[in-house]
């Protein structure tokens, strides 16, 4: 299992995505933003985002994972673990465009 160790604490994603503290806790309330707290403070994915923005797809990924009873923590696992049915991570391949893929390699967890 490879993963992407990069994770961004709250003030890095402030200045990242310019917006404030509120509101990064909004993004990641409302699944726009997969967020752990299991080393602390929150912190997201680096993998999550792109150009400055959430990745699109996410949050639709996401709800798919949550709604077939896994944590926050063990989707945020899956997606940055290399797939192989994708031939690379979910995060990867959603920020390739391949979210229809993405979404029916999380439904096999099913």
């Amino acid at each position: 299992m490879t993963q992407d160790s990069t994770w961004l604490s709250v003030p890095e994603l402030v200045t990242i995505l310019g917006q404030p503290v509120g509101r990064i806790h909004r993004l990641v309330e409302e699944h726009r933003l997969p967020g752990s707290r299991r080393n602390g403070p929150l912190q997201v994915p680096a993998a999550a985002i792109r150009d400055g923005e959430p990745l699109p797809d996410l949050k639709g990924t996401l709800l798919v994972l949550l709604d077939l009873g896994l944590t926050e923590d063990e989707a945020i696992d899956w997606m940055l673990a290399e797939d192989d049915a994708l031939g690379m991570t979910p995060f990867a391949a959603m920020r390739a465009g391949q979210k229809a893929a993405v979404r029916r390699a999380a439904q096999l967890l099913g």
